[in-house]
């Protein structure tokens, strides 16, 4: 008789690759990188759906040409904020599709309670800067305009602060001689698309208690 998987407190099993949901609202770089590291074995995952507030949005062309459900989902009136009944549609999608955690790639809304309370520690975003340096926008800039000598990117998780939630993985890029922001971001970009595997990774270990 063969031993079922163990499982973990919400009926998970060790094994499984991890089901992640993901939302974004422009060109998906990052959902890109994702499905590279699966590919090539760096992270045992699976994309189960993506989500954009953005009609031509092309994060929604690069899940379809993964196979991946990929939606343009209304995100309520605000340009700023998930909320109401935008948000409702957000979190029952998510959930239809088994998503277990929530990873942000270029997201540009707030997100507001009911999904910080239905992913409660799985929701995941990406920053362009060495957090809690340079929250916000445009970090990269923010970090050239202070001549700050070192910037880079953190994954972490998401809390109701902007930018203010636990850090599971940075990468340091060094700010050289004569950048601008648009080489500067370049480079972060780069180690971005290394960070967000890991970090899923690691927080994959964390929900299945490995």
């Amino acid at each position: 008789m063969t031993t079922p998987p163990a499982s973990t407190s919400d009926g998970a099993t060790h094994d499984r690759p991890l089901a992640i949901g993901v939302l974004g609202s422009g060109k998906g770089s990052n959902l890109e990188a994702i499905f590279d590291a699966i590919a090539a074995g760096r992270l045992r995952a699976r994309v189960v759906c993506v989500i954009a507030d953005v009609a031509l949005a092309y994060i929604l062309e690069r899940a379809r040409a993964h196979g991946v459900p990929a939606f343009f989902l209304d995100a309520g009136p605000s340009k700023t904020r998930l909320d109401g009944d935008g948000e409702r549609r957000y979190i029952e999608t998510l959930r239809r599709h088994g998503a277990e955690v929530v990873a942000l790639a270029g997201f540009m809304r707030i997100v507001k309670p009911a999904l910080l309370a239905a992913y409660a520690g799985r929701i995941v975003n990406i920053h362009p800067s060495l957090l809690p340096a340079f929250p916000g926008l445009e970090a990269w800039k923010q970090a050239l305009r202070s001549g700050a000598k070192t910037s880079g990117c953190t994954v972490h998780l998401v809390d109701s602060g902007t930018d203010t939630g636990p850090v599971l993985v940075q990468k340091t890029v060094p700010v050289l001689e004569g950048d601008t922001p648009e080489t500067l971001h370049a480079r972060i970009q780069v180690q971005e698309y290394i960070a967000y595997p890991e970090a899923l990774n690691l927080l994959a270990r964390r929900l299945r208690g490995a």
